[in-house]
């Protein structure tokens, strides 16, 4: 019965604290309006995540989420540095990232992960053929990117989402 009215436990309490922030809820009621569109949004949603989502390993997490946040910070610094310099030094490029991923969610992830570091842009999740293309504002050499992709992004979301 339970599981019927809050299908995604974490998915609600996330939509509620997130609404609780966004709208500085100091109220009874904007708290209680929050609460129900916590709990009525997963049920909307649900024909469009059918798959619940898999979490092998939380503990990976914290750490997961500080290097992005640390990448963030160096690629922003790394991308004023070559925007205010020399164009003709950027070399962009257009990159196949081949991925082990096989799971949609997964690489959905993956791609927004790449999309939020500055001078990277994912474009599509191929999954078809599993490759996530990507541009780069400044990539002289394609394979540093992939791998550095690869390794840093992909294979902790592997073990993350156990997939």
């Amino acid at each position: 019965m339970m599981h019927r009215l809050i299908p995604r436990p974490a998915l609600s309490l996330a939509l509620l604290l997130l609404w609780a922030a966004l709208t500085n809820a100091a109220s009874l009621g904007s708290l209680l309006l929050g609460a129900l569109l916590a709990l009525l949004l997963p049920h909307i949603a649900a024909p469009f995540w059918p798959d619940a989502l898999r979490i092998g390993r939380p503990g990976l997490l914290p750490g997961f989420a500080a290097r992005i946040v640390w990448d963030m910070l160096i690629a922003n610094w790394a991308v004023a540095r070559r925007v205010v310099g020399p164009l003709e030094k950027l070399s962009p490029a257009f990159v196949e990232v081949p991925l082990d991923l096989r799971d949609p969610f997964a690489a959905t992830v993956l791609g927004s992960i790449v999309s939020l570091t500055p001078g990277t842009v994912s474009i599509d999740v191929d999954r078809e053929r599993w490759v996530l293309q990507v541009h780069a504002l400044d990539a002289p050499d394609p394979e540093t990117l992939i791998r550095h992709i690869k390794q840093y992004y992909e294979q902790p979301i592997r073990e993350i989402f156990a997939c």
